[in-house]
C-alpha cells in the first residue's frame, strides 16, 4: 500500500511549507495541489479570462500546459514552460485560484492529475479537498489550521519581507474573504474530513507542527 498523506486546511495555515518539511523527513515527494489551481488562476489573469466565467475557465484548464517538477528547494511549478513558483503566491493570484477552483469540471480535471501521480509513488499532498475528495482512502489524513488572526499575521510578515505594502488589516480581510469563499463554494467546499486529525498550529512553532505530524504518521502507519 502506498504511503499517501493527505493534508487539508485554510489559506495561510502553512500547509505547503509544513508539507515540504514533513515529506523531506520521510523521504517522499510532496505535491502542492494548490499550486496547480494557482497556476490556472495566473493563466486566467494573463490571458484576461474572466475567472467568473465557468465555461471559459474550464476551456482554459483543458488546454493548460502545466508541469510539476521537483527541485532542490522543493516543488517547481511550470506554466507554459516558465517557472512560476514565486509568481503564483501573490494575493491577486490567490483570490483567482479560489474562484477557479469552485468549478466542478476544473476540479475533476485537476483531481485526475493528482490521483494519477499519487498512485505511482509514496507522496504527501496538501490542499483543500485532499482528504475529502482526492485521496479519501489515504492512511494518514490531517486538517491543519490556525486562527484567522495568526494566519494573517504569518502572511503579513512574509509580505513585509518581500517589500509588499499591504497592512495587517488588509491581509486579515483577505484571509477572512478567502475562508468564506473556500468554505461556501458549491463544489467540494473546504471542510474537515470526519477521519482527519485536527492540528491547530496557532500556538505552535514550525518545528512543533512538523514533529506532531510525523508522530501522527508513525501512529497511523505502524500503530501507537
Amino acid at each position: 500500500m502506498r504511503l499517501n498523506i493527505a493534508i487539508d486546511g485554510p489559506v495561510g495555515a502553512g500547509k505547503s511549507s509544513i508539507a515540504d518539511a514533513v515529506a523531506k523527513k520521510l523521504g517522499i515527494l510532496h505535491l502542492d495541489t494548490g499550486a496547480m489551481y494557482r497556476a490556472l488562476g495566473l493563466k486566467a489573469l494573463r490571458t484576461e479570462t474572466d475567472v467568473r466565467d465557468e465555461r471559459a475557465v474550464t476551456a482554459l484548464c483543458a488546454e493548460l500546459q502545466l508541469d510539476v517538477r521537483y527541485g532542490e528547494a522543493g516543488q517547481v511549478t511550470m506554466l507554459d514552460g516558465e517557472d512560476v513558483s514565486g509568481l503564483i503566491r501573490t494575493p491577486e493570484v490567490s483570490m483567482a485560484a479560489s474562484t477557479v477552483s469552485r468549478y466542478a469540471e476544473v476540479r475533476r480535471m485537476m483531481v485526475r492529475r493528482q490521483q494519477e501521480l499519487a498512485a505511482k509513488q509514496d507522496m504527501l499532498l496538501d490542499g483543500r479537498d485532499i482528504c475529502t475528495t482526492v485521496l479519501p482512502d489515504a492512511p494518514v489524513k490531517i486538517y491543519l489550521t490556525a486562527s484567522s488572526e495568526e494566519r494573517a499575521r504569518r502572511r503579513w510578515l512574509e509580505m513585509r519581507e518581500k517589500g509588499e505594502p499591504d497592512t495587517f488589516e488588509e491581509v486579515l480581510a483577505q484571509v477572512i474573504a478567502r475562508d468564506e469563499q473556500d468554505m461556501n463554494r458549491p463544489v467540494e467546499p473546504l471542510r474537515q474530513a470526519e477521519d482527519a486529525v485536527l492540528v491547530d498550529s496557532t500556538e505552535m512553532s514550525f518545528d512543533q507542527v512538523v514533529d506532531t505530524i510525523l508522530r501522527l504518521v508513525e501512529e497511523k502507519t505502524h500503530g501507537a
